[in-house]
């Protein structure tokens, strides 16, 4: 009976339908990781810690503490406070991306205005599910300890993104598109040379960068780039994801798809804070994602459409060194690449 187990078995490896029975228990697993990974960062985005500035002459340091500790346990998340002096370098701070919201407190302003009542500033480009929160929360919390609490959104998302998710599908599709490239090349431009193969991703990546651009803004009307800017950044994105899926072929050969999916899709995008903000996403996503091809993409787009003048070159390093690791990978070990001539 074990022998004529272990023939059936040894069979089976080497009959052709062995690579098609391991496919398929491969495919089923990686649709349970795929709905499991949106799910568990998508599906109930919790606030653990929201960057809040503060700004203005508090009438009562009991009032303000009784309204942030309101806001904590109403949102189940911390309110880290930044004091600054004036509401000019508050606004400054929403600009950079530290911070998420401002609370400016009565008092004389600096230009002259007199406020009777506390105002929350939420930034909806910043994060647009960050802001929601708490623009629901702040009134209600403020009502509850006698303090009435004027809401109003500084930086509002374009008409055409309402829910602000657009930046998070044309990074999706530089993300996707780009790895699909690089195998789509390495089945049907095998004989390419390393060279070659880099000089094509650079081109389908160029051409892929200007047709999402150009799609979502001249075609659709749907965001209003900043043109080149952001058909740079979905350019640079398609090469570094195209380059990250030849890295792994040249790595592990024909199962390259199983490494790329699960970093670039089963965990950079739902860690990328497209769909769903940073402070709302599980911690360890929240840090993980930012230094992932799919969140560099995110930031550099977020931050070029909404925060020009405020660009930070953190995100563009992120995709420089995962694209100069894997073409100093593919490069260095070209001999164990399944294609060229």
């Amino acid at each position: 009976m074990r022998a004529r187990a272990a023939a059936g078995w040894k069979g089976l490896r080497s009959s052709p339908f062995w690579p098609a029975c391991v496919l398929v228990v491969l495919i089923a697993a990686a649709a349970g990781l795929f709905a499991g990974s949106y799910t568990y960062a998508m599906a109930s985005p919790t606030p653990r810690l929201i960057p809040t500035a503060v700004t203005g002459i508090p009438t009562s340091q009991v009032k303000r503490a009784e309204f942030v500790a309101g806001m904590e346990k109403a949102l189940g998340a911390s309110l880290r406070l930044h004091h600054y002096d004036t509401f000019a370098q508050a606004r400054d701070a929403v600009e950079e991306q530290r911070v998420f919201a401002i609370l400016r407190e009565p008092g004389r302003a600096e230009v002259g205005e007199a406020m009777d009542a506390p105002r929350l500033y939420v930034s909806s480009a910043s994060g647009a599910s960050v802001a929601e929160l708490l623009a629901q929360t702040a009134p209600a919390v403020g009502g509850a300890i006698g303090v009435p609490v004027t809401v109003s959104d500084i930086n509002p998302l374009q008409k055409g993104d309402p829910r602000g998710l657009a930046i998070f599908y044309v990074s999706l599709a530089a993300v996707i598109l780009g790895f699909v490239g690089a195998i789509q090349l390495s089945v049907h431009a095998r004989a390419l040379n390393p060279a070659e193969r880099i000089a094509f991703i650079v081109a389908y990546a160029m051409l892929g960068g200007f047709a999402i651009a150009a799609v979502v803004d001249w075609g659709l009307g749907a965001l209003r780039l900043p043109f080149a800017e952001s058909w740079a950044i979905l350019a640079f994105t398609m090469f570094t994801s195209g380059m990250v899926f030849t890295m792994f072929n040249t790595l592990v050969g024909r199962w390259a798809m199983l490494p790329t999916w699960g970093l670039m899709v089963l965990l950079g995008n739902p860690s990328s804070g497209g769909a769903v903000s940073w402070p709302l996403l599980p911690s360890l996503l929240g840090r993980i994602g930012r230094w992932l091809p799919p969140g560099g993409s995110v930031n550099a787009q977020h931050t070029a459409v909404y925060f020009g003048g405020h660009q930070h070159a953190f995100p563009f390093l992120v995709l420089a060194a995962w694209a100069a690791v894997s073409t100093a990978v593919f490069v260095g070990w070209r001999h164990r690449h399944p294609g060229g001539r």
